[in-house]
């Protein structure tokens, strides 16, 4: 595989030469500082192309490979009048992008907010912080923070009531914690929303349910996939995360059943996947390495992580999970990592040029000198570059057991 990390632009505390440093050799990033919607132009993405390069003639090159992301207005997500002008602007940054080289875009179909958490700051028992998801504490926002009209019908009675007693020891600062990390908007900003006009966004999808988002997701995919297909550019979409319907919003890509649906809905080789085991990998009935023998073909980018699935003690469910070691969790990163190398593997027997897959290690832990920094969630150095050396590793032994089978 190739192996990139994200980069969030030249405010991002983690420079391009850690990552070099790092082993990577390709780029993962986004023109962040575009408005949703507007036109990416071919100016603007040369310049952060040239940025990355530029240090490439004295040393090891590094390749902007990966789009993460080219966000999806709002207006074609519900469907609007509007959508078509989006539509149209989508298309030409892909135009755009693929002027200048870029044949790897990531998007996602999120409603609203692109994903969530309750703290980003949760203590392992060996020091690392990371990232989790507690139902109960998102519980606490959505009924007695937000107060979302219709927000207790989402939650047994038992949720509600610990919600209630543990809203009543929580501190005003705990509250706003909460409140900003639940409204940390699209990864590569650390622009929350505001809890008085959130409610109105929430308002706008009154009317979309899961049939409506589905169809809104496939007329866009339509339209965009075949010229993607013409330039030779390779949409891979991520999944919901976490996978499951939050604040009374549909979500339409966390299962195996909403991936082939939206593959059979344009079958273009262009409309793929973004095959991320940590979204993928909390539903417990996802197989993800059946998965990826299933789709292998429309696999454009991987990241490679792992949770670790908690069984709530009110409702008996998992839906409480945190961000795990990459080699830990409930993902068999063994039979994920094989069943990658195997797809490589049946690629360039067919002739591909596109045969390596890129991968990026996702999150990583806060830990060491990176305990006293501030980084993006989920994206310090030290933590990506541990998970690297891990992923690196199994990938290295499984590879060379292979050349020692076909030996």
């Amino acid at each position: 595989m190739i192996h990139t990390m994200r980069w969030f632009g030249p405010n991002d505390p983690v420079s391009l030469m850690d990552i070099r440093q790092a082993g990577c050799s390709g780029i993962v990033t986004a023109l962040h500082q575009v408005p949703v919607g507007d036109v990416w132009t071919v100016e603007a993405i040369q310049d952060r192309k040239t940025l990355i390069e530029a240090d490439n003639e004295q040393f090891t090159a590094l390749h902007w490979l990966v789009v993460e992301s080219l966000p999806v207005h709002e207006s074609i997500k519900k469907g609007l009048h509007s959508r078509e002008l989006y539509i149209e602007n989508y298309k030409e940054s892909l135009r755009n992008l693929a002027k200048c080289g870029i044949k790897t875009v990531c998007y996602n179909f999120m409603p609203v907010l692109d994903w969530s958490r309750t703290a980003l700051d949760y203590t392992l028992p060996e020091g690392q912080k990371t990232l989790r998801f507690v139902w109960v504490d998102f519980a606490i926002f959505d009924l007695y923070i937000l107060q979302r009209p219709g927000a207790f019908n989402d939650y047994e009675p038992a949720v509600q009531k610990l919600a209630a007693e543990k809203l009543a020891q929580m501190s005003p600062e705990e509250i706003g914690t909460l409140t900003n990390t639940v409204f940390l908007g699209l990864p590569g900003s650390e622009e929350a929303f505001e809890l008085t006009s959130f409610q109105t966004l929430l308002n706008a999808y009154d009317e979309i349910g899961d049939k409506e988002l589905r169809e809104n997701l496939y007329y866009f995919i339509r339209e965009v996939a075949p010229v993607a297909e013409e330039l030779g550019i390779n949409l891979c979409i991520h999944p919901d995360d976490p996978p499951r319907s939050l604040l009374g919003l549909p979500r339409v890509v966390s299962t195996e059943l909403d991936l082939r649906q939206l593959l059979d809905g344009c079958d273009v080789r262009a409309n793929g996947i973004t095959f991320c085991t940590g979204s993928l990998g909390v539903r417990e009935d996802n197989d993800l390495p059946g998965m990826i023998r299933q789709f292998g073909d429309r696999i454009h980018f991987v990241h490679l992580r792992t949770t670790k699935r908690e069984i709530d003690p009110i409702t008996g469910y998992s839906l409480n999970f945190h961000e795990a070691p990459h080699l830990e969790g409930d993902v068999d990163m063994y039979e994920v990592v094989k069943a990658l190398l195997t797809e490589e593997q049946r690629r360039n027997d067919q002739g591909y040029k596109d045969f390596s897959l890129p991968m990026r290690p996702d999150h990583g832990f806060q830990m060491l000198d990176d305990l006293h920094k501030k980084t993006y969630p989920g994206y310090s150095a030290i933590g990506r570059l541990k998970a690297l050396a891990e992923l690196r590793g199994l990938e290295m032994s499984i590879s060379r057991s292979f050349r020692e089978f076909n030996n």
